[in-house]
């Protein structure tokens, strides 16, 4: 019953089981020997009974035969029951080996599909969910089901192999026994999953709580700064003990159910094992089986009820991948990030144009667009600028072009393609990104260069460190671009993270290269220097330069300015332009800069 269920609710888990069906196979012959070679092992004991003690009629055969004949009898019966525990073990053996395996590699192919499908997801997916959830789940059902298929190839299929020996047996040596062990064994598992329904329950509150705290602990590490620097220490750590105590207070209760049916369980085993001994005993007395046979079949009901004595532990695991593998099926099933696979290659980009662009988030009321009736166009060797005040949808304007949002009015064109007809994957290999938010990777200098280009060589990433102004990097790495950076290695200003973040864009050799809000979150200092590096890159005229600022001082160089006010564009021409008209740009330059035009 248990297995038909675990195969009825668990098909995503048979969809990673067909691939290793070979394995799978082999692995089912091992258990099934190493069963039946077990099974086989009281049955030396029992022919040296009924041969040299006692037959069938009861009568005494002590005396009958010499010396010399019993030892030769006895020593080759135990010959035999050495060869059956030799065959067993081997299949043992090689049975772990097998199952190690296969559990590894259903386990390492749940995992990478997992955050290959994540990563996969469209971009809002991330933003409507904490950092470390999904991987949490991911890594949860790797391990339940790994430890699930322990418990079934040793446990359960085992226990299978060893009643359908034992009943087959049991009715060569008489009906009465099978039939009492075929009861016994319904009975047992029919409760057992009956109860487990409520560990279900349970277990699927314990993932949620776990899954929100693997979120928690996430964000909390990620900010320790912000923590520490605030002094929030203490209240962080009582936050997390809560939701500790919480899962704590769960997995308690599901103890208690869990013992509850390993407590009647137990009490029920023993109830049957004696009611066959019981049995046993009365067919000896009656001369209808052997005293060979009784012990034989005695060893049996250890075979059988020991493993069921475990049922609840069993049970137990088998609900908890239950939810996993529910939890993953979601994850499997959210839709991928829309993507024209059969899309013409449009080449080296030249020109992007937006034309008459709204976007509405979904969370948004009805007819509040984030960006509303955006119109322009920009070609290879020309640099634009979105400003604006916060919340006016220069973001959110970033994510359009990247394709991270699909506009609900409008349409975006690349050579004068609609982006719904490109590969985006092709189109994002084109992109050189630069964010507030230095995104650098453990490791050394090269490391960082080379994840946006692997095959770059060496001379290419220090031409890219040379075009961002990365020279007092340099001038500190021992090691070169082995240089480790961070923990363990030099450690960088914001400045030179910015710069490093900038020759990585730049290595890509990008048809369009976005600064968003690059230099916001440095000092005057720093920023000049960066803007600097940026002003000499775009003068390069071989791609399309976009920059998201804040600050008016680091984009009065570009071509053309558009300024942002609720979504739409208001404002648009040279910096000096700008001035001269006294609007919104004015105001913000005046309260920037503190000066008259």
């Amino acid at each position: 019953m248990i297995v038909s269920t675990l195969l009825h609710d668990m098909n995503i888990l048979i969809s990673y089981l067909r691939p290793q069906a070979k394995w799978i196979i082999l692995l089912l012959i091992c258990a099934l020997l190493s069963s039946v070679f077990s099974l086989l092992e009281p049955f030396p004991f029992q022919w040296i009974s009924d041969r040299f003690f006692i037959n069938h009629d009861g009568q005494s055969l002590v005396g009958t035969y010499s010396t010399e004949a019993f030892v030769k009898g006895v020593l080759m019966f135990l010959g035999v029951g050495i060869l059956f525990a030799l065959v067993a073990r081997i299949a043992q053996t090689f049975q772990d080996y097998l199952l190690s395996l296969v559990g590894e590699k259903i386990g390492m192919q749940i995992y990478t599909d997992g955050i290959k499908k994540s990563l996969g997801m469209p971009f809002a997916e991330f933003e409507n969910q904490q950092s470390g959830k999904t991987l949490a789940l991911i890594q949860k059902v790797r391990d339940d089901v790994k430890k699930l298929g322990t418990s079934v190839i040793d446990v359960v299929f085992g226990s299978i192999v060893s009643l359908v020996f034992v009943i087959i047996y049991s009715i060569s040596v008489h009906w009465s026994i099978a039939a009492l062990y075929a009861i016994a064994m319904a009975v047992l598992i029919t409760l057992s999953t009956i109860i487990s329904r409520r560990i279900k329950k349970i277990q699927e509150k314990i993932v949620k709580q776990t899954t929100a705290l693997a979120g928690n602990t996430t964000e909390a590490l990620r900010n320790i700064e912000l923590v520490k620097g605030l002094g929030l220490v203490k209240q962080e750590s009582d936050r997390l003990d809560k939701d500790t105590q919480t899962i704590l207070e769960l997995e308690l209760d599901k103890f208690r159910k869990t013992r509850f049916i390993q407590f009647w369980q137990g009490t029920f085993v023993q109830f049957m094992r004696t009611l066959i001994t019981g049995l046993l005993v009365y067919l000896v007395f009656t001369r209808q089986i052997s005293l060979g046979e009784l012990i034989t079949l005695r060893i049996f009901s250890f075979y059988i009820f020991f493993p069921l004595n475990q049922l609840g532990t069993i049970i137990n695991t088998y609900r908890e991948t239950q939810v996993s593998l529910e939890n993953f099926t979601k994850i499997m099933e959210k839709p991928l990030e829309q993507n024209n696979e059969t899309a013409t290659d449009i080449g080296r980009i030249n020109e992007l144009k937006f034309t008459n662009v709204s976007f509405a988030h979904a969370s948004a009321i009805e007819n509040q667009f984030a960006v509303q009736n955006i119109d322009f166009a920009v070609k290879a060797g020309e640099s634009i600028a979105f400003v604006g005040p916060s919340g006016a949808g220069k973001t959110t304007l970033v994510k359009l072009l990247i394709g991270f949002y699909e506009p609900q009015v409008g349409s975006i064109t690349y050579n004068g393609v609609d982006k719904k007809l490109i590969d985006i994957n092709q189109f994002r290999a084109q992109l050189g990104l630069v964010t507030q938010d230095s995104y650098l990777f453990s490791g050394t200098i090269r490391d960082n260069l080379a994840f946006v280009r692997p095959e770059a060589t060496e001379t290419e990433m220090m031409s890219a460190l040379q075009k961002a102004a990365c020279q007092s990097i340099l001038d500190r790495a021992e090691n070169g671009l082995d240089t480790q950076i961070g923990e363990n290695g030099i450690k960088m200003s914001g400045g030179e993270k910015q710069r490093l973040s900038i020759a990585r864009a730049l290595l890509r050799n990008p048809t369009i290269l976005i600064f968003d809000e690059a230099t916001s979150a440095l000092d005057s200092l720093t920023e000049e220097q960066i803007s600097h590096t940026i002003r000499e890159v775009s003068k390069s005229g071989e791609q399309i330069t976009i920059s998201i600022a804040h600050r008016l001082s680091t984009i009065m160089h570009v071509d053309r300015i558009f300024v942002l006010e609720q979504g739409k564009i208001v404002e648009q021409g040279k910096h000096a332009d700008l001035v001269a008209q006294k609007g919104l740009y004015y105001a913000i330059w005046r309260q920037q800069v503190g000066k008259e035009s």
